[in-house]
């Protein structure tokens, strides 16, 4: 079987990013007026300048897909640090171990403390994150966390570096529903600039992470670039890339995309590539406008006005009230945080206003409800 590195191997960067950039306005009319069935060409069209003019045709079709597939629902989720130590060198990240900070890993009294907090706040989903650090947030720190903190959620979810097959059928019969990993860049010659040392620069092993997700069976699998790093619009082509061939080749695994734009953080690095808010929000109808089955999640990166208006334009997830450092919940701020947040309302606020525009919140994770039955019957 192959595996996503032999497609990914057969696209050349720059021919992709030109064939994005010669896409017309009677290629985005063409897209948007398919009955279903969109290809990764009728994406390069909907995220191409060239649709820019459309965008209201867009938002307006993204929000009837997501209502048909969704319905009137934003599920809640929260991430909860566990760790900033970290072996790779990156030059977006403050966990980065060039820059000099104090490191944290919390024990079990620290993490159950933040559980309790946690729960105060609604939550029933909970993203566990970590630096990439082996020794220290290993395979059995994780897989003890998640049985430490697995009573206390019905979903839960993981952002660490990545492991291999047997790693993640170890974890997932512990309580590990989803994982989320992020390329960074699809380009592979910055990927390295961005990532000069550490497990993290093998650009490969990264790529192909999902696959081993896959074969292990695991519920959903999160994807995602780190927009501001290269031309946001050949990236976010190659996550649909990636996204086509995991679906075709893992159909019983669910998705999500997440849009996380670089921030600023202790050493800070500028964006190469601007991304404006228009912008982002034509990436996101594009995305549900070409795949109506997977799910788009925002964080706390972005600002209160844009997450406000983007509920109704296709987002199914949303965070609140994050804290990026390990033990940021329950104690005040001690440790370094990964990146800064923009959103800084509390998870009852973000709630109120999902409400007021007529939509549901949702705490937990249902759809792993109904798989587990599915699978039963």
């Amino acid at each position: 079987m192959k595996d996503f590195r032999d497609i990914f191997d057969q696209h050349n960067w720059d021919d992709v990013k030109a064939s994005i950039y010669d896409k017309t306005a009677v290629d985005v009319e063409i897209a948007l007026h398919k009955n279903g069935n969109r290809d990764l060409e009728d994406f390069k069209a909907l995220i191409s300048p060239a649709a820019a003019p459309y965008l209201e045709d867009m938002a307006r079709l993204s929000h009837q897909l997501t209502q048909k597939r969704f319905g009137k629902t934003i599920q809640m989720y929260v991430p909860m640090y566990l760790s900033n130590e970290c072996q790779n060198i990156c030059t977006y990240c403050g966990f980065s171990l060039d820059n000099k900070i104090r490191r944290t890993t919390l024990t079990d009294t620290q993490i159950l403390r933040e559980v309790e907090v946690i729960k105060k706040m609604g939550y029933d989903h909970i993203l566990l994150v970590t630096g990439e650090a082996n020794k220290t947030v290993g395979v059995d720190y994780l897989k003890h966390a998640i049985e430490l903190i697995r009573p206390h959620f019905s979903h839960i979810s993981m952002e660490v570096q990545p492991l291999d097959q047997p790693d993640y059928e170890t974890l997932i019969p512990s309580g590990l529903n989803t994982v989320l990993v992020y390329q960074e860049t699809y380009h592979q010659e910055d990927y390295k600039k961005h990532h000069p040392k550490g497990k993290k620069s093998n650009f490969y092993y990264r790529l192909e992470t999902p696959d081993r997700l896959g074969r292990a069976g695991i519920h959903k699998i999160g994807l995602g670039v780190l927009i501001g790093l290269e031309d946001w619009r050949t990236d976010c082509f190659f996550t649909a890339l990636h996204l086509d061939y995991l679906e075709r080749n893992y159909w019983q695994t669910k998705y999500s995309i997440s849009f996380p734009r670089l921030r600023p953080f202790s050493g800070g690095l500028p964006p190469k590539v601007e991304m404006n808010d228009r912008e982002l929000v034509q990436l996101i109808c594009a995305y549900r406008i070409f795949d109506e089955e997977v799910e788009l999640s925002l964080s706390t990166r972005e600002t209160e006005k844009f997450r406000n208006n983007v509920i109704k334009l296709g987002i199914t997830s949303i965070s609140a009230g994050s804290k990026t450092n390990p033990g940021g919940y329950s104690v005040e701020q001690e440790s370094l945080e990964q990146f800064e947040i923009s959103d800084e309302r509390s998870p009852e606020e973000i709630a109120q206003m999902i409400r007021n525009q007529g939509y549901e919140v949702v705490w937990k994770d249902w759809d792993l409800a109904y798989d587990k039955f599915e699978r039963a019957i």
